[in-house]
């Protein structure tokens, strides 16, 4: 009866040997796909980044999703957004619908879906479809300028399906001027301990080095990597639209100004059919911070 006890707990514990042994060499393997994963990732911006210099395109900002909300605590795949400019091909779009700052300047975005890593843009069936633009030439030297710094990568055109005319855009008025909204909604962002400020784009002073015109218009961008981070944990695509925050601001027809940003929820459903309490939270939390930014 003894040797039998020693025989069932020798095979007890060389089981479970094995079954630690086989434990260690997956986490092992899954470290090394995470890792390889995330190079495979960096290397798409760094092949986007040498592409902007070389099209003679301005960088604006270039934003690491997961490890800026690693910094905070929160675990999310591998995403880094990349956005850059082009006064000439901004302006003619803009000069047709000002609303389309909202999705410029150019935006692509690499990111780790399912564990593998993924490339996507915003190309000019979105700003046709999303702004009701009707300029093909404009639209045309969007997507060649596009093109001339996504080539060395295998990416997508963000969906357009289900796309309509405003989709996803929320929308604050207010009869404070585009200069007062802009300093107002500036001190309000960055007084928040989470939320961190990426930059401005005055499209009207961009306009004006191409000698044109346009009303007033200033594209924000901030975000929160904490709650950006759990909102994109399981819907990394929305880092393309949705974070960083881009808020424009422009010149209404009575003198105030009209302030439009990208609807959280509406954006995880274009691009996965469904949404998370995050994005919810999210949206009611920008919105009542710009509402009282607007008063």
């Amino acid at each position: 009866m003894m040797k039998s006890l020693e025989v069932v707990m020798t095979f007890v514990r060389t089981k479970h040997r094995s079954l630690a042994g086989v434990s260690l060499i997956f986490a092992t393997a899954m470290m090394a796909h995470a890792s390889s994963v995330q190079e495979a990732v960096d290397e798409n911006i760094s092949l986007i980044e040498v592409a902007i210099e070389e099209a003679g395109l301005a960088s604006i900002a270039s934003i690491d999703h997961a490890r800026l909300a690693a910094a905070e605590g929160v675990e999310m795949p591998p995403s880094r957004v990349q956005i850059f400019s082009d006064p000439e091909v901004n302006t003619p779009i803009l000069k047709e619908n000002l609303r389309a700052g909202l999705d410029l300047p150019f935006r692509v975005l690499s990111y780790a879906q399912d564990g593998t890593a993924e490339v996507i843009h915003t190309g000019s069936d979105f700003l046709e479809v999303r702004h009701g633009l009707r300029d093909k030439s404009a639209l045309d030297t969007f997507s060649k300028r596009l093109g001339e710094v996504t080539r060395e990568v295998d990416g997508d055109a963000a969906p357009t399906d289900g796309l309509s005319r405003d989709y996803g855009i929320i929308e604050l008025t207010s009869a404070l001027s585009v200069a007062e909204a802009v300093e107002n909604l500036t001190k309000i962002v960055v007084a928040q301990d989470d939320t961190v400020w990426f930059g401005e784009i005055d499209f009207t002073a961009e306009a004006a080095t191409q000698d044109a015109e346009l009303p007033e218009a200033v594209l924000l961008l901030f975000g929160g990597p904490g709650p950006g981070g759990v909102a994109m944990a399981e819907f990394p695509a929305i880092g393309l639209d949705a974070f960083c925050q881009k808020l424009l601001v422009y010149a209404g027809d009575d003198g105030g100004s009209v302030v439009i940003f990208n609807d959280i929820v509406a954006f995880a459903e274009l691009h996965y059919g469904s949404s998370a309490k995050p994005h919810h939270a999210l949206n009611e939390r920008l919105t009542a911070t710009f509402q009282k930014a607007l008063q």
